[in-house]
């Protein structure tokens, strides 16, 4: 553990500050803020690592990080999930280096040793003349992550042993998930891979911007309004509800000036509606029945996107769903799939495909304009007046749209607190409230002896 320039009383500024609803420009790119980051956020929280269809068959397998821990999930004879820290027992070295793949065993390319699907260990390079009776097979295991659970398909993970369960971490995105994941026969199924690719941007906003910005779309995204694809009114992605859910998650469930979409169901095939009306409550059947977009994320770094795109007469419907994996306070690999409904017209698949590629990824027009967004944010917030602590030169980011001014709306039919606009930074407050709640956990920022002078230690 090191010294570092924070210390409780900085915190306590910080908290304040964000009660105000202004957040100190300094924690975006903050080098020990981010060495904090890691420890206490990322090795306590569930992380997304793939979706149960991209592991067909026993012995599928998928390579994944959870930030700097690398992880090997595969699906076992038995058809169970398992997760392992991807690094051999004997030097630590990293085990399996492919993307994806379907494997019997898994042979370090170091010295040998193999592990099959259940993590043991059960060949040695010439075990026998150099270990003897000695070697005990079993003791050298791959390492399993500590939690791994699912959630309509979704398999995340937790490195921290006594973490709640994955479902009450979810809470009441549950019933939001149960409409993107659970609305049709069979589920979601990915195609294709996970695009990857690195980025100039922090996690923190990157994941900001999706759960809870529609704000920036009329303008960042203004080259889709002038060619025809997004509406000229510049309030179309502020109708709807913002819905702010626990432990800094949150849903952006937006209709239209009419409160209800142009297109009965995000524009999926018609044969389809009464399966969702089988499969989910009246209550979620009306929203989905309503709504052009559902945008929103899983703290701290799964985000997700449910559009409408296409002309008349070739809408289209897809769920991506994103994550931030951190490489820096200033860097971000950003990772990304594509998801549809498993019983939908083959022929409707291929073109949504077709529409996710042109709109997303690395390739994508809307995602070039917001890595640009990002890649400005943390250049302006690496310099001596932004990062100035003492907030001397009064740098704040303004987080006051909707501060103390719309009340929620008791009528939604969903879980969590619903505002009636998507305009609005109630969502943002909260993710960042939890950010550093959890940041802060164990330390006395609300008083006690010695609090403001106590200097918070980090990890070397």
């Amino acid at each position: 553990m090191s010294r570092n320039s924070l210390n409780a009383k900085m915190f306590q500024t910080l908290k304040q500050k964000m009660a105000e609803g202004l957040l100190p420009q300094w924690v975006v790119t903050d080098p020990e803020i981010y060495v904090l980051e890691i420890d206490k956020i990322f090795g306590h929280t569930w992380q997304f690592l793939a979706h149960e269809s991209e592991l067909k068959e026993p012995g599928s397998y998928v390579t994944r990080w959870m930030v700097n821990d690398p992880v090997l999930l595969v699906k076992t004879n038995s058809g169970e999930f398992k997760a392992y820290l991807n690094s051999c027992t004997h030097r630590g070295t990293h085990l399996c280096t492919a993307d994806f793949g379907k494997k019997k065993t898994f042979t370090c390319p170091y010295h040998g040793w193999s592990f099959n699907l259940e993590g043991d260990l059960i060949g040695i390079v010439a075990g026998d003349k150099v270990y003897g009776q000695e070697m005990k097979k079993d003791q050298w295991s791959l390492r399993p992550i500590p939690r791994i659970g699912i959630y309509q398909g979704m398999i995340f993970g937790n490195l921290d042993p006594n973490a709640m369960p994955l479902e009450d971490y979810l809470g009441d995105m549950k019933w939001y998930f149960d409409i993107l994941l659970g609305r049709s026969d069979g589920g979601m199924e990915v195609r294709g891979v996970p695009q990857r690719w690195v980025a100039q941007a922090n996690w923190k906003m990157t994941f900001e911007n999706f759960a809870a910005d529609p704000y920036h779309v009329q303008t960042t995204h203004r080259s889709t309004v002038e060619m025809g694809i997004s509406p000229k009114d510049p309030l179309y992605a502020g109708y709807g509800h913002q819905v702010v859910l626990g432990h800094g998650h949150g849903i952006n469930v937006i209709t239209s000036a009419t409160g209800r979409s142009a297109y009965a169901f995000q524009g999926m095939p018609e044969s389809m509606w009464p399966m969702f009306e089988r499969n989910l409550s009246p209550e979620q059947f009306e929203i989905l029945s309503k709504t052009t977009v559902f945008v929103g994320g899983v703290f701290p770094n799964l985000s997700f996107v449910s559009p409408v795109h296409g002309t008349e007469g070739h809408l289209h419907n897809y769920l991506n769903f994103r994550l931030w994996r951190p490489l820096g306070p200033d860097k971000i690999e950003i990772w990304c799939w594509f998801m549809i409904d498993k019983a939908a017209p083959e022929e409707y698949k291929e073109e949504a495909y077709k529409g996710y590629i042109g709109s997303f990824g690395p390739s994508g027009t809307l995602e070039q304009d917001d890595t640009e967004i990002w890649a400005r944010m943390v250049q302006a917030s690496k310099g001596i007046m932004a990062r100035d602590k003492t907030l001397s030169y009064n740098n704040v980011c303004n987080y006051l749209m909707g501060f103390d001014r719309v009340e929620p709306d008791e009528t939604f039919p969903g879980p969590g607190i619903a505002y009636p606009t998507c305009y609005l930074d109630s969502l943002s407050r909260s993710i960042h409230e939890y950010w550093l709640e959890l940041l802060t956990r164990d330390l006395p920022i609300d008083g006690g002896k010695n609090a403001n002078e106590l200097e918070i230690t980090i990890p070397n």
